[in-house]
């Protein structure tokens, strides 16, 4: 290409380009803010202005999703490892078994679980098989042979005592959300070898340091 070509288009008047792009304007967008701040905010009554706010920003939340927002506006999710299964004994409560959850920070959380569940994750820790499948291994085995694997593990929410997590399935290019027990979906996830994660509130409400006793 000449550089006479090469200039041609430089050439022409850089505001003829433009000259009607912005006179059209929709007369209902105008008209529909039209009068709608007329009044400074002084003159206008707080129940007003803030009728006012609510049309050109549409309705505020609700109290109750405002609250659920606030649980988890820290709310990442970092990953956990299991350290292990132990008994606690207190003096007049029952004996109970407890699986351990490390994060990166040295966060410490232990989660109450059954005996069948505190089995099943010490045999996955220690790499044990058993003889005849038990309930997680025959899960592990069913959810294999229908080409169906453990993507993560999400410990997400703590509700008056109670830990709720879920587990993340893979088919094929779907992804399988499913509500579990932490214990279980522990037992599945070390199985797949599948990681584990816990809800950063979750963390800063039951995270102990590793020195607790």
């Amino acid at each position: 290409m000449r550089d006479d070509e090469r200039r041609q288009p430089f050439d022409e008047d850089p505001d003829d380009e433009f000259e009607d792009l912005f006179e059209d304007i929709d007369e209902e967008e105008e008209n529909s803010l039209e009068g709608l701040f007329e009044e400074s905010s002084e003159e206008l009554g707080e129940e007003e202005l803030e009728a006012r706010l609510q049309r050109l920003f549409g309705e505020p939340p609700s109290s109750e999703f405002a609250e659920r927002a606030a649980r988890f506006d820290k709310g990442r999710e970092l990953e956990v490892r299991v350290m292990g299964v132990y008994e606690r004994f207190e003096y007049g409560q029952p004996r109970a078994l407890l699986v351990q959850l490390r994060d990166n920070y040295g966060r410490v959380v232990p989660i109450v679980i059954g005996p069948c569940e505190a089995h099943a994750i010490a045999s996955a820790l220690n790499e044990e098989t058993p003889p005849r499948p038990m309930t997680h291994d025959l899960t592990r085995n069913i959810l294999t042979r229908l080409g169906v694997s453990i993507d993560r593990v999400v410990i997400d929410d703590l509700w008056q005592g109670t830990f709720y997590a879920k587990i993340y399935l893979i088919h094929g290019d779907e992804e399988i959300e499913v509500d579990a027990r932490p214990s279980d979906a522990i037992a599945l996830a070390l199985r797949f070898r599948a990681p584990i994660y816990m809800a950063e509130s979750v963390l800063e409400i039951e995270g102990q340091s590793e020195d607790y006793s």
